[in-house]
């Protein structure tokens, strides 16, 4: 187990929530393994927390598929697996391009500015060099599309999935080689739903969450 686990503290979070996000972070950045064991009691020490909210935020890591409670033997660090990165990666297509279906019907001029706003963010994010702002500006660019579509349920769906394939998409971002293709599809999608281009919108996603499921499928097998 990584022997400094440093609580990334939050005024305004409660505790387990933060225990979650140091967690998490340290999964994400691979200092804490796949099929390490997360042991509340080794966890409380290293963190000064009591086991409650080291409980709490395994439960919620649990939710992401970060982590897994194998019977007699405790949670660990889920293994990231290639049917698991298909299942999560096959529903986001298809609800991605209904997403982008119906942003074509609805996106409002305001929507489409902060779409705008929010590709610029993406290519900044991107000079950074920081995965993790990479990543959150990847979100903020699709959940400006979500929030496009006018329907609740939908969003809701895409939100649940969203934290179900965070691991993958940090993992896909770690290779900068892939950022002038991320780039090319997010400036095609952005033309392609302001025209109302449908069949355009449709096929650059599916290439979008295609390319990302074959470069993370490759650095599961180099892992295995």
């Amino acid at each position: 187990m990584v022997e400094d686990l440093e609580l990334n503290m939050n005024a305004y979070l409660p505790l387990r929530d933060v225990v979650f996000n140091t967690l998490r972070e340290a999964i994400l950045k691979g200092e804490l393994k796949p099929g390490e064991r997360l042991m509340e009691l080794q966890l409380a020490d290293k963190m000064g927390v009591s086991r409650t909210p080291i409980r709490e935020a395994i439960r919620m890591l649990e939710q992401e598929g970060l982590a897994v409670t194998v019977p007699r033997k405790g949670a660990e660090v889920a293994k990231m697996t290639e049917k698991d990165m298909t299942d999560v990666l096959e529903i986001r297509a298809a609800l991605d391009e209904l997403a982008v279906d119906l942003a074509c019907d609805f996106m409002t001029e305001e929507q489409l500015k902060q779409l705008y706003i929010a590709q610029d963010e993406f290519e900044e994010s991107i000079r950074t060099g920081d995965v993790k702002k990479i990543a959150q500006a990847d979100v903020a660019f699709h959940d400006a599309i979500y929030k496009a579509t006018r329907n609740e349920k939908l969003m809701t769906l895409l939100s649940n999935l969203r934290e179900q394939m965070y691991r993958y998409r940090v993992e896909y971002l770690k290779d900068d080689k892939s950022y002038p293709t991320l780039i090319s599809e997010h400036k095609q999608l952005v033309e392609g739903i302001k025209n109302s281009q449908k069949e355009l919108v449709h096929s650059v996603m599916k290439n979008h969450v295609s390319n990302q499921a074959i470069a993370v499928q490759h650095i599961i097998r180099e892992q295995e």
